[in-house]
């Protein structure tokens, strides 16, 4: 009697194909930025990060156009979840308490994703505001961040312009207030110390919250003024 032929594997649910990608992304994610961290950009090959996940270069071109792209990726991902979150706000806060709501979950939540301590993987609070300070020592990577921030931007305005009920094109304060909280953020980000007594998801957000509370005395009070 012949033998039957043997049945095809079954293919991969496309949920767990999706999955192994994700998990082969997070992984080149994470070896680049503790190469980046370790031995500084400059220095690190898009073969070693390669090598550090143990796939070819080729993978690596899969997900990645460059070294500039993993090295932004995170930061990339954690500003489209502080979309969503500023979307999904309540409708009853003003924009300012919005953006300082959405913002301080963004941090928080990496307290859960990616946790701070001894073991801390580099995507941790820690890791990506020292990257944050990698990348703007770094021009290239500065550039290419900076037309990230300004393509986030518009879509910050469209976030508050939506949220208030008004056209961006006539009405300018969304594109003022947008301007104003990235700037106010990356002051934040750069007054960071890795030194300093809580470096975590909450020690951030706080920082974060501090520099916000300040912008309308900036802005408006008496400097001068005797407390």
């Amino acid at each position: 009697m012949a033998a039957q032929p043997a049945s095809p594997a079954p293919a991969p649910e496309p949920g767990l194909r999706a999955r192994k990608k994700q998990r082969t992304r997070d992984a080149l994610i994470e070896a680049a930025h503790r190469l980046f961290l370790g031995q500084g950009f400059a220095h690190t090959t898009v073969d070693e990060i390669a090598g550090a996940v143990d796939v070819s270069q080729r993978t690596f071109f899969r997900y990645f156009a460059n070294k500039d792209e993993v090295a932004l990726a995170v930061l990339a991902e954690a500003e489209d979840h502080f979309i969503e979150l500023l979307r999904d706000r309540p409708a009853e806060e003003n924009p300012l308490q919005a953006l300082r709501a959405a913002i301080s979950g963004a941090w928080r939540q990496r307290a859960t994703d990616r946790p701070d301590g001894p073991d801390a993987g580099p995507c941790s609070v820690t890791a990506a505001l020292e990257l944050i300070r990698m990348i703007e020592n770094t021009p290239g990577l500065l550039a290419s961040h900076l037309r990230r921030a300004a393509e986030q931007e518009q879509v910050l305005i469209q976030v508050i312009a939506e949220r208030e009920g008004l056209d961006p094109a006539e009405d300018l304060r969304p594109a003022v207030l947008a301007a104003a909280f990235g700037g106010v953020l990356r002051a934040a980000h750069m007054s960071w110390s890795a030194d300093q007594e809580d470096t975590g998801p909450d020690g951030m957000a706080a920082l974060i919250d501090r520099h916000l509370a300040l912008l309308g005395p900036a802005l408006v009070g008496d400097w001068r003024a005797q407390g």
